[in-house]
């Protein structure tokens, strides 16, 4: 089960698909953040993302290595670092290529108040 309140890595492709299917089962919104360790906007998002699981509960926030989850990366065609993905119900409904904070804090109100209502 994904821990409320922090961002939680997948580092193994049974961990990725464990929390995919528990997120599209559960109707709520999953950000899922495509990071690289060697990625500097990546770094600078990194601690954005973990207050925005402490404040909003109700998301499920999913952290992806693309250097140690390759097919993953590929499987949703990632591209660049990072890439956050706001998936409802196992499907895409927005994204964000790069460390767009503004950008971030809007979609993530956003879809969680629909998935809220």
């Amino acid at each position: 089960m994904a821990e409320q309140n922090q961002v939680v890595g997948c580092h193994t492709k049974e961990s990725w698909v464990d929390h995919f299917q528990k997120g599209k089962d559960s109707k709520k919104l999953v950000v899922v953040d495509f990071t690289a360790s060697w990625c500097g906007p990546c770094r600078f998002i990194a601690p954005i993302l973990t207050d925005l699981a402490k404040k909003w509960t109700d998301v499920t926030f999913l952290k992806v290595d693309v250097d140690e989850l390759k097919d993953v990366a590929e499987e949703w065609e990632i591209e660049a670092m990072p890439t956050l993905l706001f998936l409802k119900e196992g499907k895409v409904v927005d994204k964000i290529v790069g460390a767009r904070k503004e950008e971030l804090l809007a979609k993530v109100e956003k879809h969680a108040a629909v998935a809220a209502a």
